[in-house]
């Protein structure tokens, strides 16, 4: 099992949705960085369940640093930082336990290793794991805000309802990513937002779920960042927002959309300011040329498919007897999880950002002319 992600900078999950804790240990941080521990809290909570539009399952996810943090700054040594598991009911897998749910990764867990797995909630597999993934991501859009890098998602569309676009000009989407980063339910159009809300219960109260797909733009990016062939900007950041559950799709800039122009609408026109900086006036490729940043904002889309635990009866097999069978799922469920994956997309982008900055600056960038 491969839980580490980085080469400069490492970010290591442990733990299991019902065991008695999970965490994260964070390795590469320079010593006497400062941390604003409610910062962390803040965004712990909006990645937590809340109200009708998640889970029962409440977890406080409170959350304390064992190791790597001293006096308010960090020591240079690996930050471990643990969330106890507070409200499990294992009960509800007991009794289903043979049975494959359809869309989780029962079955090819089970196969992987050999029935060792915990398999209640979903063990190492669960959305659970992504709340340490959030703690540390927020220790990097600490470190990467220091250098005047902002990131900020919107809910692009949730239930078959779509949001206002992103602004393209780069001071309005900075302004707009501000305003996003404050809200739990990320919309620009709070109509739309409510419309979304109005489809994920909709779905609820017929035993369904829906999905979704979250923008992302990362706005005081410079120019250079990126290691092609393999570690291109579009590969680290798609092999992280691969790594979070539900996810099924990654375009960047225009995406797929490109496909069907030609080479004359694709292309981003460039221009240079009076202050010798060079931009371009489109971003259909989001920032991005040759896997590397090229000064203007990154943009990105992730599809979120339907949370595949459902209360409807579904067919599936009985491993141990070897039978088809019939699920009935019993337990805690979200009827979406796009609004609380927004947040964790947020954070996978600043690991996978801070360990490209690491690899071409060295680690001493994170400390920044105030720290240093």
């Amino acid at each position: 099992m491969k839980s580490t992600f980085g080469k400069n900078f490492t970010v290591s999950l442990f733990g299991e949705s019902h065991g008695p804790a999970i965490g994260v240990v964070i390795d590469g941080l320079q010593a006497g960085l400062p941390l604003d521990l409610a910062y962390i809290r803040s965004q712990l909570d909006k990645r937590r369940a809340v109200g009708a539009l998640s889970t029962a399952r409440q977890e406080a996810d409170e959350f304390e640093i064992v190791s790597g943090f001293f006096n308010g700054r960090t020591t240079g040594t690996p930050l471990c930082l643990l969330i106890t598991n507070q409200s499990t009911r294992s009960r509800d897998y007991e009794k289903t336990k043979n049975l494959l749910r359809p869309g989780h990764a029962d079955y090819t867990a089970f196969v992987k290793y050999q029935g060792w797995q915990d398999y209640r909630g979903g063990g190492h597999f669960s959305g659970r794991l992504t709340a340490p993934l959030v703690a540390a991501g927020a220790v990097c859009r600490q470190i990467l805000a220091s250098h005047g890098i902002v990131i900020g998602s919107h809910l692009a569309k949730c239930g078959g309802v779509a949001d206002a676009p992103l602004p393209e000009e780069p001071a309005a989407l900075l302004n707009a990513l501000g305003r996003l980063n404050e809200l739990d339910f990320a919309v620009l159009d709070a109509a739309q937002g409510q419309a979304m809300q109005q489809a994920i219960l909709a779905a609820k109260a017929q035993a369904d779920s829906v999905g979704g797909v979250v923008e992302t733009a990362v706005c005081g990016l410079p120019a250079g960042v990126g290691e092609p062939f393999f570690n291109s900007v579009e590969s680290v950041l798609a092999h992280l927002l691969f790594s979070v559950p539900a996810v099924k799709g990654v375009e960047f800039g225009a995406g797929f959309a490109l496909a069907d122009m030609r080479g004359s609408q694709a292309n981003d026109p460039m221009r240079v300011d009076a202050a010798g900086r060079i931009y371009t006036t489109s971003n259909r490729n989001g920032g991005i040329n040759g896997g590397i940043s090229n000064g203007m904002p990154i943009v990105f889309r992730t599809a979120i498919k339907p949370t595949p635990s459902i209360y409807q009866p579904q067919q599936t097999v009985d491993f141990a007897a070897k039978a088809n069978a019939e699920l009935q799922i019993q337990g805690r469920h979200d009827p979406a999880i796009v609004h609380r994956a927004r947040v964790v997309i947020d954070a996978v982008t600043a690991i996978g950002l801070l360990d490209l900055f690491c690899e071409a600056y060295g680690t001493n960038w994170q400390l920044n002319n105030e720290e240093n």
